[in-house]
């Protein structure tokens, strides 16, 4: 370990002399899949988002980074701000491993009561809350190595101090004990953490943010256990056209997604400040309980899901969004653990998810967790296309008509269908590559097809199947936004009712698009497509 700690801060002092502060990087012709408009890290191995914090007119976007190497090593946070959530600066790493361990995920908090005493001059400080990962103690055999941690800072997140008692939270003696996210509660004037432990999540109370006591458990006979819990979020958000509020709680598990690999799942109901309590209609409407022979406990045969694709993993919602502004945004990693570490992008391996604002509605099923693109992405619009309204069956090719490129471009459709129609939008290239997001009229079913959408071969897990999504919506039109960007695709479908997230790496940029309707005619009610840009 000495010797390791000696070489950390060799690495430290070498990166402090060479990092600076520079915009987020556009693609070029020796990356041909960093995308437009989407966050990438400048170089190496990113992951799961943390940290995410607004604070004097800016957005904090702390993430899991390795920055030697472009596959998983010891983590780091790395960091960047942006005033509109669509531009971003990078900054320099705002926490590095020391001899507690790496520097896992976790969430960070604007500390407005200075409860913790690290406020300097009248001001809040910023208070980052982080699970460290000790690798030899793991190595050794150990079962408490992940542990607890804070920094804070008092210059707006440019650098940062570590507690000097860490660990906060130490471990009881459980391999997974991780990810911590951490909110105020106003009403006890608490704060209050949710931590993953396993298949389950706790609750913890702290008057100072630096001593914490278990108040509650939740989550061992609800929801998919089909692999380990990890980075939950809990938040109040107010019942669309109604006053009431409703708490959601989100839980990433991997492996066990809808089509495979990591996926995050969510609960609705109420939180005291201590227990989450699911509402009963919304446990209701989950399923029926069945037997688990290994845990010997019940457990629920199907989760609610909150994106069907592939590529949406790891998603937190920004904390101290002002009141004035109202919205719950979240950010997600754009990979999945059954191949991120082998896809083919060189020197930089993974990109954020589009900033969404979440919107809970009650539906005849119970409360439903609605995502949308943030307001702030109307400021990449550049050219616009006004699509004529049209019943076509076959093939409509867009491509000249509406001059512009598909390999960035927000579409919004409404179209009708009747119900053994089948709906494609396809993208391809002169290489012969072909992605496709369809809706099945007679299945109810949203489609996203990568199979024949370039490379593959790093992985047998990548493009084995088209991925399927559930419309959650009973109307007559059927609306489909959807962002492209280079080699990616996100899905919003019926105002964010039902969300899909792919990632693709087709070999030259999609330069051909077309609306297809295949079996019946197909009605076109309204369509736009924009060219997108920084």
């Amino acid at each position: 370990m000495p010797k390791y700690i000696s070489l950390l801060f060799l690495f430290i002092f070498l990166m402090s002399c060479k990092t600076a502060s520079k915009l987020q990087q556009s693609p070029t012709p020796t990356e041909p899949y960093r995308p437009a408009y989407h966050f990438t890290p400048p170089a190496h191995w990113m992951n799961d988002p943390n940290g995410m914090v607004y604070y004097e007119g800016e957005y904090h976007l702390f993430y899991q980074y390795y920055p030697e190497g472009d596959k998983w090593g010891p983590m780091h946070w790395g960091h960047a701000v942006s005033r509109d959530l669509v531009r971003w600066e990078h900054l320099p790493i705002a926490l590095y491993p020391d001899s507690l361990g790496l520097i896992f995920s976790g969430s960070a908090v604007v500390d407005w009561k200075n409860t913790s005493g690290f406020g300097q001059n009248g001001k809040p400080p910023l208070v980052a809350i982080f699970t460290q990962h000790d690798m030899a103690k793991e190595k050794a055999g150990a079962t408490d190595f992940q542990v607890q941690s804070i920094a804070y800072s008092n210059d707006k997140g440019r650098t940062w101090t570590k507690y000097k008692h860490n660990p906060v939270l130490p471990n009881p003696g459980k391999p997974d004990f991780r990810d911590p996210k951490v909110i105020w509660h106003e009403a006890t004037q608490k704060w209050v953490m949710v931590l993953a432990e396993k298949d389950h999540v706790n609750f913890y109370n702290s008057p100072d943010l630096k001593t914490w006591t278990q108040t509650g458990i939740f989550g061992r006979v609800f929801g998919s256990h089909a692999g380990v819990w990890e980075c939950p979020d809990l938040f109040p958000i107010k019942v669309e056209g109604r006053t009431d509020v409703k708490w959601v709680l989100t839980q990433s598990i991997n492996p066990g997604g809808p089509n495979g690999g990591s996926a995050t799942q969510y609960f609705v109901g109420d939180f005291d400040g201590k227990k989450f309590i699911l509402d009963p209609v919304f446990q209701h409407a989950m399923g029926k309980f069945k037997a688990d022979p290994k845990q010997g406990t019940p457990e629920l045969e199907r989760a609610v899901w909150l994106d069907y694709g592939r590529d949406n993993y790891a998603g937190v919602t920004f904390s101290d969004i002002p009141a004035s502004d109202g919205r719950r945004i979240a950010i997600g990693w754009m990979s999945n653990w059954d191949y991120a570490q082998d896809v083919p992008t060189k020197p930089w391996r993974s990109a954020m998810t589009i900033p969404r604002q979440f919107f809970l509605k009650n539906m005849p099923e119970g409360y439903r967790l609605f995502s949308r693109p943030v307001k702030e992405m109307e400021t990449l619009r550049k050219k616009q296309f006004a699509i004529p309204p049209r019943t076509f069956k076959g093939a409509w090719d867009l491509t000249t008509e509406s001059g512009i490129a598909p390999g960035s471009m927000e579409l919004d459709l409404s179209i009708s269908l009747p119900p053994g129609a089948i709906f494609d939008i396809e993208l391809s290239n002169d290489a012969g590559n072909r992605y496709l997001i369809s809706y099945d009229a007679a299945l109810k079913q949203f489609s996203s097809d990568r199979t024949q959408a370039g490379k593959s071969d790093f992985s047998a897990k990548f493009a084995a199947k088209p991925h399927l999504a559930p419309r959650q919506v009973d109307e007559e039109a059927v609306r489909l936004h959807l962002y492209f960007d280079r080699a990616s695709c996100e899905l919003f479908a019926d105002g964010g009712a039902t969300v899909l997230t792919d990632i693709f790496f087709p070999n030259g940029d999609f330069t051909h698009w077309k609306l297809i309707g295949r079996n019946y005619n197909v009605v076109l009610n309204a369509g736009t497509a924009w060219a997108l840009s920084k």
